[in-house]
């Protein structure tokens, strides 16, 4: 599948696949399903909960910025690799802290290592890709995430039957996902030294003004994303536990996300073809904010997993076509308009499950932060507009 002069487009977005379902798949989202047992175990209240879920979008955020400048240089893949290491061995740590301040710290350092892996890992994907003239690969690329949330239910609940603790899930995926990194890197590190993806003119030349001020409402409305889908997409275990039947809900829920995850962003790039990147991001953010209320309000088993499944099928989709809404807007340097993109993505994240936590505990349920997560989803819906279309910059 490849030749003399490298990898084959198909084996690069393999293993772009595995890195995204190692480094966001588990690394991230694997403490969704991993927080009703790490709460039991450790006596966490869903404030707590929401803090450690925090300190690693806190540190994907960090991670972000620190990142953005790598994904122009040509030591790109030494920090894809730094990141690589970073991810799997926060991943393992799981399996032996205990306390909320060590938690923190594991948390955070992983948010660090997932940005590295998602910001560097992905221009290197789509710059070869791009040169393969096999842009369309992207899809499989950001489908690991959802892969990896599959993959990592699935090591959760061998070891919950073999009556493993929480820490041994966190060890078992940590083991996981240290062979998914090591399959991706033999084929990434055989890429040629990269070039930033679309390198033209200097950063210095301005933007048009439409161009500038299309770009920053794209940015604040990834933002808007960023807090409008981590509520449900940390708390929607922590819902399902709360229900009858949970031993069989909660794993089953964050299958539905992940099942549904893995094909959406190949959907989606499909509407966008007929209807326009813009107007399947306005329907993307309508159909998200649908799940979110849905999954916080609705009654019962149904409402959770399509409030899930919903979920699912649009925040990687809208995670792709906002990052190449972007890159059409801002044409040159897009390895720093994505670090930006994700770092305001980050930021939205960084706030939401703290106060998703908090407003759960003083209400008693997940309503009222399931509903300002979905009017935050609408606000970014609005501010959607094609740059052609924006009058006067």
């Amino acid at each position: 599948m490849s030749d003399r002069g490298g990898p084959g487009a198909l084996q690069i977005a393999l293993a772009g696949m595995l890195l995204l379902a190692a480094a966001m798949g588990i690394g991230r989202f694997a403490y969704t399903p991993l927080l009703p047992p790490l709460r039991e175990t450790l006596g966490w209240s869903l404030a707590a909960a929401g803090d450690v879920a925090s300190a690693n979008f806190l540190g994907y955020l960090l991670g972000a910025l620190l990142a953005a400048p790598f994904a122009q240089r040509d030591s790109r893949a030494r920090w894809l690799l730094a990141g690589m290491l970073g991810s799997a061995l926060t991943t393992a740590l799981g399996g032996a802290v205990d306390s909320v301040g060590a938690w923190l710290a594991v948390r955070l350092l992983s948010g660090i290592a997932s940005a590295f892996c998602l910001v560097l890992g992905t221009a290197t994907v789509v710059e070869a890709l791009v040169d393969r003239q096999r842009p369309g690969l992207v899809a499989l690329h950001f489908a690991g995430v959802g892969v990896g949330i599959v993959l990592s239910v699935g090591v959760i609940e061998a070891l919950r039957h073999g009556e493993g603790s929480v820490h041994a899930m966190w060890g078992g995926l940590g083991v996981v996902s240290a062979l998914a990194l090591a399959g991706s890197w033999a084929v990434l590190r055989r890429l040629h030294s990269p070039q930033p993806v679309g390198h033209g003119p200097s950063a210095s030349s301005p933007h048009p003004p439409v161009a500038r001020a299309a770009l920053a409402r794209l940015v604040v409305a990834y933002g808007l994303f960023g807090f409008g889908y981590v509520v449900t997409a940390t708390f929607i275990v922590a819902m399902a536990r709360g229900l009858a039947h949970a031993v069989l809900l909660e794993p089953l829920t964050w299958v539905v996300v992940g099942l549904l995850a893995a094909p959406s962003v190949a959907l989606w790039q499909r509407l966008a073809q007929r209807s326009g990147i813009f107007t399947a991001l306005r329907v993307a953010f309508a159909v998200e904010a649908c799940g979110v209320l849905l999954a916080g309000y609705g009654e019962g088993a149904f409402a959770l997993l399509v409030g899930g499944g919903l979920l699912g099928g649009t925040f990687m989709g809208i995670t792709a076509l906002g990052l190449s809404a972007a890159r059409g807007i801002a044409g040159r340097h897009p390895g720093r308009v994505l670090g930006w993109m994700t770092a305001a993505f980050g930021f939205g994240q960084l706030l939401g499950p703290a106060v998703a936590g908090r407003l759960a505990e003083a209400t008693g349920g997940f309503g009222a932060p399931s509903l300002l997560a979905a009017a935050l989803l609408v606000v970014g819906l609005l501010l959607f507009r094609e740059p052609a279309r924006d009058p006067g910059g």
